[in-house]
């Protein structure tokens, strides 16, 4: 479509909704767009609709179609309500759970999905305030409802809000009901045929009773609770960044036996404008600087943080020196995996009918210590809801103990199907109390798993293309790889080619081919090499983003060759990114 064309339609679009039954402000800003002479905003805000994704529906802040605003949110609800009330036609009442996250707009909107769901005759359980995603999947499954929704954009940045949509077991909707629900969605042609405004009694408020049962589920999952006692005062900082998790991860600690628990003060705060740190992602530094400040005035032993939906995790540890590192996601999920299956070893609960769940894009490294232990390891696509339908096909003839993302999501126990901050916080604790109890750091457990069970290093590396023009460059990008793949990086061959698109995998060098066992198809490539390294490229289902992840295999003897290890795995990285034509 040329730029005349898509600028016509883009302002075609925006006319009906100046001219259909939207707020006088929600018109006010359409007829702003339209004015300016830059058509940049309005194009972005009209070219095309907001779409379940990876992470539900997220989107910026604003009135338009690819906008986040009463009426997206609306449309996505009846669409949702509708799908409900034919595929569970066969109930006497439909139950739904709604939750939301400290974002700007968050519990307006939180309030207009009940509403909508109300109208649509389903019951629809509010919580009070705002709480963490993993306890939406937890309330879903506890109250035997039909489906849930939770308000927020996770990490993204405060101009974000979103839509996570649920089903019946506790995990977020994928195929076919997230395409059948697009497609109810799709039939919405006009605002009139969103029902806003619902009967009260269909609304039921929930409080501190549900915290009390999902705080007490994961205090199950302990492992060790004597070694806890004994290492009680372990001193463990905790920033919520602004977030739900404020009051529920201290909780959930104190719960395993933990009474040594640090805040930061400043970031308790809840806020959706994130005050003290530029973006709440827990996978970037400088939203843990605080919280790592507060551990060096404090001699705090372990720093962690969650997003501010309460989904993913991030920590600091100290080394060697004394001086405290970031732990990446692949480096969480290795140190908890390997902890939660020999645990489970150690206390001769394993019967080999057990399995650990990674995604693609996630370490090889996990599946190396599932298979020294003879456990299964699965692997899913990126998003923990691909994690949670392996769980739930496995229901029954086999036993979860732990899955994770290099993402910094990580769920340890079946409880809820979504990734879980509060119970990975609280496992990571133990980790390191264990750690403690057995005369070693965590930095020196990590360096032993990797003198063990072999020495890998990752590192992820994103470009942004935002708008139209940024979705156009990143596919074209894939184009590129896809049609003309390296057929070296970083000095070696690259033996297998994995194409999650056509679902093929294939030896460049031979030409073999073999199917990929996959439940459905998603625009991932990978590329491996003779010396065992792996390169995934993605765009990003939820920001404006291709991202590419590198793994480098090495070999650990002692400790003492970690940094030389880290070094040269380092270097090869930047090799391959030279060779990917990325620099």
């Amino acid at each position: 479509m040329g730029n005349n064309n898509l600028l016509d339609t883009v302002k075609a679009e925006a006319q009906k909704w100046l001219d259909g039954a939207y707020d006088e402000e929600t018109k006010n800003e359409v007829k702003r767009m339209l004015s300016n002479p830059d058509n940049t905003e309005l194009i972005d805000s009209f070219y095309k609709s907001l779409e379940f994704g990876t992470g539900g529906l997220r989107g910026i802040m604003g009135a338009g179609s690819n906008r986040v605003n009463k009426y997206t949110i609306g449309a996505a609800t009846q669409g949702l309500a509708n799908y409900l009330n034919r595929e569970f036609a066969h109930l006497p009442e439909l139950k739904v759970a709604i939750g939301h996250d400290c974002r700007n707009n968050s519990r307006y909107f939180a309030e207009i999905v009940a509403g909508v769901f109300a109208a649509n005759n389903i019951i629809a359980y509010l919580f009070e305030d705002l709480r963490p995603t993993p306890e939406i999947s937890y309330t879903i499954r506890k109250l035997n409802c039909q489906s849930g929704v939770i308000l927020t954009a996770s990490h993204n940045p405060k101009e974000y809000n979103g839509y996570k949509a649920y089903w019946n077991d506790g995990a977020q909707i994928i195929a076919p009901h997230d395409k059948n629900i697009i497609d109810e969605v799709n039939k919405i042609t006009s605002v009139e045929h969103i029902k806003f405004e619902g009967n009260a009694d269909k609304i039921r408020i929930l409080g501190e009773e549900m915290d009390n049962l999902f705080i007490e589920e994961v205090s199950k999952i302990s492992l060790n609770p004597e070694i806890i006692q004994k290492q009680k005062d372990l001193k463990i900082v905790y920033s919520p960044i602004h977030g739900t998790t404020v009051k529920i991860v201290p909780q959930a600690l104190r719960k395993f036996g933990f009474e040594n628990i640090i805040n930061v003060p400043e970031q308790d705060v809840v806020s959706g404008d994130f005050p003290t740190v530029i973006s709440p992602n827990p996978e970037e530094p400088e939203a843990l600087k605080m919280a790592i400040e507060k551990a060096i005035e404090t001699d705090a032993e372990l720093v962690a943080a969650s997003d501010p939906d309460g989904d993913r995790l991030g920590i600091a540890i100290r080394n060697d020196k004394n001086e405290f590192i970031l732990v990446n996601g692949n480096q969480t999920a290795l140190l908890l995996t390997w902890y939660m299956i020999s645990q489970w070893k150690e206390r001769g609960l394993l019967t080999g009918k057990e399995f650990t769940v990674k995604t693609i894009v996630t370490s090889e490294l996990i599946k190396k210590i599932a298979d020294d232990f003879n456990v299964e390891c699965f692997d899913a696509f990126t998003g923990f809801k691909w994690i949670a339908a392996i769980i739930r096909d496995l229901e029954g003839t086999k036993k979860y103990i732990c899955g994770g993302e290099e993402s910094y999501g990580f769920l340890p126990g079946d409880y809820v199907r979504d990734k879980d901050a509060v119970g990975a916080i609280c496992m990571i604790a133990e980790v390191a109390a264990w750690a403690k109890e057995n005369g070693k750091t965590l930095f020196e457990l990590l360096k032993d798993i990797y003198i063990d069970h072999g020495f890998s290093y990752e590192r992820l590396l994103s470009i942004v293309r935002k708008g139209k023009s940024g979705a156009d460059e990143i596919t074209a990008m894939m184009e590129r790889f896809r049609n003309n793949p390296p057929k070296t990086l970083g000095g070696s061959k690259v033996n297998l080619i994995k194409d999650y698109l056509t679902l093929v995998s294939k030896n460049p060098n031979t030409g073999e081919t073999h199917s990929l066992e996959m439940p459905a198809n998603s625009d991932v490539l990978q590329f491996f090499t003779e010396d065992g390294s792996k390169i995934s490229v993605r765009p990003s289902g939820t920001e404006p983003k291709i991202k590419f992840y590198f793994e480098v295999q090495g070999a650990m003897k002692n400790r003492d060759q970690f940094e030389m290890a880290t070094a040269e795995a380092n270097k090869k990285i930047d090799l391959i990114i030279k060779d990917l034509k990325l620099d």
